[in-house]
């Protein structure tokens, strides 16, 4: 209905996808040609904000919606340092992997099993982000009168508690951003900024 755009995506605007994006730099900052695959890319918006920002390293875009991957085709081409693909499980690793918005609309999938796929998500992402990986998932610590029932909302503490567990002691959770989300970002023990 919005096409290539934040609401056709499901955020509530521009700004504050761009927000979001932000989050992501601190991972990726000292490496500006590192790889990067974003899993649920959509129509590529994040392509864009990286190049605007100086990164210049290879880009791959995963989405399970082909029309989502024919957009990200239409508005950003193809190339040397860009490709796209419909999946959920890459088979490819690249330096970071990136997960944004992918956990947030759970429909009728109830908290337990929304977050097995939470988890298995997080293992993919930790499996083909050699340096590292980022995602984001909105927070408990919102508003309960403004939380919607189909979203997830995760406890920021218990999935920093998790992530630190199983991935290794680098971890940064992120909320400090203003929006009603937080982020995580794992680096790989080899991995110093």
């Amino acid at each position: 209905m919005h096409g290539a755009t934040s609401r056709g995506v499901d955020w509530n605007g521009t700004e504050s996808h761009q927000i979001r994006h932000r989050q992501f730099l601190r991972l990726i900052e000292h490496d500006q040609d590192g790889s990067i695959i974003d899993l649920g890319c959509g129509f590529g918006d994040f392509l864009g904000f990286l190049r605007s920002a100086g990164h210049r390293g290879h880009f791959r875009g995963y989405d399970v919606a082909r029309s989502m991957i024919e957009a990200a085709r239409k508005v950003h081409g193809e190339g040397d340092d860009r490709c796209w693909h419909v999946g959920a499980s890459p088979e490819a690793t690249a330096d970071f992997a990136i997960a944004s918005g992918v956990f947030n609309v759970r429909g009728e999938v109830r908290d337990e099993a929304w977050l097995g796929y939470i988890r298995r998500t997080l293992d993919v992402l930790a499996r083909v982000g050699r340096k590292g990986f980022g995602f984001n998932v909105l927070s408990l610590s919102s508003d309960p009168d403004r939380r919607r029932p189909n979203l997830y909302y995760a406890d920021p503490t218990l999935m920093l508690g998790y992530c630190l567990s199983r991935y290794g002691r680098s971890v940064a959770l992120l909320q400090d951003y203003g929006l009603y989300e937080f982020t995580v970002l794992v680096r790989h023990p080899e991995t110093k900024p």
